[in-house]
């Protein structure tokens, strides 16, 4: 007398691999579409193109001699001028987060009384960051990655 197929132990062996695989399958398209990576830059051919600019706006900086020591504390960040003697109304400073762009945020700092830019702000600055700093009217721009939060000042080297 023949079993039914039911009955037998390697039929739910065969049955039991590609019903596995279909399930991670799913879970897999369950997961991805949940939990989508975010894209830092939305434009990135766009911002490739405008490399060249943002370089020569760096070799401006350098060879104006702008420097600046940086000290971001108790939400509060000060630029003490060191290089040039030159002064600007007004700094735009902006936080770019390395993994996550919905934490990015932008700064004006103006003059206080002894010559140092300052603004303090609201949002939590732990973790890696490329700051950014440019005058009102974008002639140059210097740039480095630092880590918050920072014991000392710092003196803001340019990275490109």
């Amino acid at each position: 007398m023949q079993t039914p197929w039911y009955k037998e132990p390697w039929a739910y062996l065969v049955f039991i691999l590609p019903i596995s695989a279909v399930v991670a399958g799913i879970t897999t398209l369950i997961i991805a579409n949940t939990n989508p990576d975010t894209v830092v830059v939305d434009d990135y051919y766009k911002k490739g193109k405008s490399i060249n600019q943002d370089i020569r706006k760096f070799k401006m900086a350098e060879k104006l001699g702008i420097r600046f020591n940086m000290h971001i504390s108790d939400n509060e960040i000060v630029l003490i001028p060191t290089g040039i003697e030159k002064t600007f109304p007004v700094l735009n400073v902006n936080f770019y987060h390395s993994t996550l762009s919905h934490r990015d945020f932008d700064l004006k700092l103006t003059r206080d009384g002894n010559g140092h830019y300052r603004q303090q702000f609201d949002q939590d600055v732990n973790g890696k960051w490329r700051v950014s700093i440019t005058p009102f009217d974008d002639k140059w721009r210097m740039q480095t990655i630092v880590a918050l939060p920072q014991v000392q000042p710092t003196e803001f080297e340019m990275q490109y």
